[in-house]
């Protein structure tokens, strides 16, 4: 409580600025990142309503690791953290969440007759055409023999 004066004019007191970056939200990628967290917390509730299933940590797993990522672009952490190269680290990511929720979505729905687990199967197979397409238009951005700066356009 300020009492008629204002805090934010105190010098003594550090201002954080925290820029959020709504463009991201729009744009392919992060419409995309917004599909994967969605669908990976789809298939994480119907394998946790299915009685005794054991694939509710590697859908928790995914949605921890999307939801820290799309933070991460959202608050433009990654021009802050500059000691890693943040687009690689993503299409790691994405690739291995591919890989590995196929595997445990297709164990699921071929192995399982309950409806929650083959819900969550079939919810995490959309995820992962999700992290596939992600690591995709990812892995097309990155260019390994250019320098990170913009370049210049020739006339």
């Amino acid at each position: 409580m300020s009492l008629g004066r204002d805090d934010s004019s105190d010098s003594r007191s550090p201002s954080i600025k925290m820029e959020l970056d709504v463009a991201f939200l729009r744009s392919i990628r992060g419409i995309l990142k917004v599909g994967e967290l969605v669908t990976a917390f789809v298939a994480m509730v119907c394998f946790a309503t299915a009685a005794g299933s054991t694939y509710i940590a590697a859908s928790c797993l995914e949605l921890l690791i999307t939801a820290a990522l799309l933070v991460l672009y959202v608050l433009k952490l990654n021009k802050k953290f500059t000691f890693f190269f943040w687009p690689l680290i993503d299409v790691f990511n994405s690739v291995f969440a591919a890989i590995f929720m196929f595997i445990i979505c297709v164990t699921a729905v071929s192995l399982h007759s309950a409806k929650g687990i083959l819900g969550g199967g079939i919810v995490g197979l959309m995820a992962t055409a999700l992290w596939c397409g992600d690591a995709f238009l990812l892995f097309r951005r990155i260019t390994f023999n250019q320098a990170r700066t913009t370049s210049v356009q020739r006339k």
